[in-house]
């Protein structure tokens, strides 16, 4: 599906006008300073975060109020509203959800631009309509970076018109007005392909570490790894945003000891395997990240200590007290 062409900025349909004013629920490091962004490209923002400091981070940003409750920046949008979740997925966000139900009219609209199932974004779609309230499931990538570089927005809306809506706030989010959003298609479509997109990190930052865990184990080579990443991000064919970053990290002498050999996984990885199976399509890549993420987390622990005891049952093998095993850092 192409991109949307915004022509109904405003309640009162005049096209020549901005997107209208929007309340941002959810100041955190992206809802934050994608609440910035709209902001200095002149949108009007209404700004609500339950933690103080997140709302104090933001005051004195021109074209952007603040508010002590996600009541009072929904009461301070002119009719038909508008409002932008970035809440993580779960409890925060059906809460958020169920008080908007109350608050709410038909004719308004809903954005949860969060990280969410697009299960639960079709489900919530599917309320939301029944009340009249328009409803979009937009996946958001960009970072830290994108207050700077712009967002990559991928939305989904059943209608026309609510994408035409959505889209007005993408092209001041985006990198550019024309180019970095997609109305991929209907409610869910957002979040499934933002979760695809997740699936395909997960696989292309594992390759990455792997790659470098290879180098830095021939010491008889003495290899420059950051000379090697920033060799790697000029003509080769796995550059990428991804290996900059790995170049960035690797300026920093001792950034790889410096740091436990944890990697928290945010679900989305889970969700896109979860989907594999339920499609029946091998996704053997993106599974076996989220496998070593797990194992980060110590989550095979108790497998390798029966491997062990397993090896000494059957061999003999001598096996390492657990209070001789050497710290990680």
């Amino acid at each position: 599906m192409s991109e949307t062409t915004h022509t109904a900025a405003t309640a009162a349909g005049d096209s020549t006008a901005g997107p209208a004013p929007i309340a941002m629920i959810g100041l955190g490091r992206m809802g934050g300073n994608m609440a910035r962004r709209l902001a200095r490209a002149g949108i009007a923002v209404e700004g609500f975060d339950p933690q103080a400091a997140s709302r104090d981070a933001l005051a004195g940003e021109p074209s952007l109020r603040l508010h002590g409750s996600l009541a009072d920046a929904v009461a301070a949008l002119p009719a038909p509203r508008a409002i932008w979740l970035m809440l993580p997925a779960g409890e925060i966000t059906e809460t958020a959800l169920a008080e908007l139900r109350g608050l709410l009219s038909a004719g308004d609209l809903v954005v949860d631009g969060g990280n969410a199932n697009y299960l639960d974004s079709q489900r919530r779609a599917a309320d939301m309509a029944a009340a009249g309230i328009a409803f979009a499931d937009c996946g958001v990538s960009g970072g830290v970076w994108g207050l700077e570089n712009g967002y990559c927005l991928m939305f989904g809306a059943d209608d026309a018109r609510v994408a035409e809506r959505v889209a007005g706030y993408a092209r001041a989010l985006a990198p550019a007005p024309d180019r970095g959003w997609l109305h991929c298609g209907p409610a869910g479509a957002g979040h499934f392909t933002k979760m695809i997109h997740n699936g395909i990190e997960y696989g292309m930052m594992q390759a990455i570490a792997e790659g470098f865990a290879l180098l830095e184990g021939r010491a008889d080579m003495k290899l420059d790894l950051g000379a090697i990443a920033e060799l790697w991000r000029h003509g080769s064919v796995v550059r990428s945003w991804l290996l900059d970053l790995t170049a960035d990290a690797l300026r920093e002498p001792g950034a790889i000891g410096s740091v436990a050999p944890l990697v928290p996984d945010s679900g989305e990885g889970r969700w896109t395997v979860d989907e594999a199976v339920r499609q029946g399509t091998p996704a053997p890549v993106i599974a076996m990240a989220l496998m070593s993420r797990f194992d980060s987390q110590g989550r095979a622990d108790t497998g390798n200590r029966l491997l062990a005891l397993m090896r000494k049952g059957f061999g003999g093998h001598a096996v390492t007290a657990a209070s001789a095993t050497k710290a990680q850092p």
